[in-house]
């Protein structure tokens, strides 16, 4: 039987990429999205390609429905054998701008729809003595940004929980966690990043606004850059996630690009890959 993979966000961007990918690498693909009216592009690609792609719907702020999404790939496959948690999105507003509820909003989205998807998977990779759970985190998991507090703060959250994880799942159970790093990607994540972007208002007028003016021409500086880009298309971070899926012994941490690498060198420069860390920690306690 051919290996299965979850992946979670699959609309556009690198989810949508990835779904692709892996279906064309082998894999029977379980594509899941909130909303199955943005199924189309995906569809397209299945029909083109003749590729192995169940849709299927999955909101990870909503727990019913990652139970049922896994509970129907269980019943199929009687396995899973890699999961990639995508699903995420961009925002950009200082702490004091930020309404309660978009606070819950972005830690929902970007850290406990991880926590609440790995949480599900596991008995089953547990039983089986196997799987490989990818996690789509950040350089902002890594290193804090301007305005991007709110968003870092459950990236580094990300980080955090897969690396604890990492530490007695992996020589107990032959689980294996990697986290991806990339810097910006030209997606529809830029797009969610920009909308939830504090751009009128108090940043127009208030003591943030020559910071936050500043700090936006230097985004659109970037994304106009010709040469070492900081953003990749979201197909060349797919590309990464794919190469890892096949790596034996897979990195925990792998940057996407040179300028991702760059950029967080300071924090990774001892330990590139994570896994001196892990297993000190694992030798430390256990």
């Amino acid at each position: 039987m051919k290996k299965n993979v979850l992946i979670t966000g699959t609309s556009t961007g690198v989810g949508l990429e990835s779904a692709i990918l892996f279906a064309k690498n082998g894999y029977k693909v379980y594509a899941t999205m909130r909303n199955l009216e943005k199924s189309n592009a995906l569809k397209e690609s299945i029909k083109k390609d003749d590729l192995d792609i169940d849709i299927l719907e999955l909101d990870v702020t909503k727990q019913e429905t990652i139970t049922k999404a896994v509970e129907t790939i269980i019943s199929k496959d009687g396995k899973l054998d890699v999961l990639l948690n995508n699903a995420g999105a961009g925002f950009g507003k200082t702490i004091e701008q930020a309404t309660e509820k978009e606070i819950e909003w972005v830690t929902n989205v970007n850290y406990l729809g991880v926590v609440y998807t790995t949480k599900t998977v596991l008995p089953y990779m547990r039983k089986q003595k196997s799987g490989h759970i990818i996690t789509l985190s950040s350089v902002g998991g890594l290193v804090g940004q301007p305005f991007n507090e709110l968003y870092c703060g459950a990236k580094f959250a990300v980080e955090g929980f897969i690396e604890s994880l990492a530490t007695y799942v992996s020589p107990s159970f032959n689980i294996n966690f990697s986290i991806i790093e990339p810097g910006g990607i030209s997606t529809e994540f830029m797009t969610s990043a920009i909308k939830n972007t504090a751009v009128k208002g108090e940043f127009a007028t208030g003591e943030y606004a020559p910071i936050f003016q500043k700090y936006m021409e230097g985004n659109q500086q970037r994304a106009n850059e010709t040469s070492e880009s900081t953003y990749q298309t979201p197909l060349q971070v797919a590309e990464v996630i794919a190469e890892i899926s096949n790596n034996e012994q897979p990195p925990l941490r792998v940057r996407t690009s040179a300028w991702a690498e760059d950029f967080t060198k300071l924090k990774t420069a001892l330990d590139p890959d994570g896994l001196k860390q892990v297993q000190q920690i694992t030798k430390t306690f256990l």
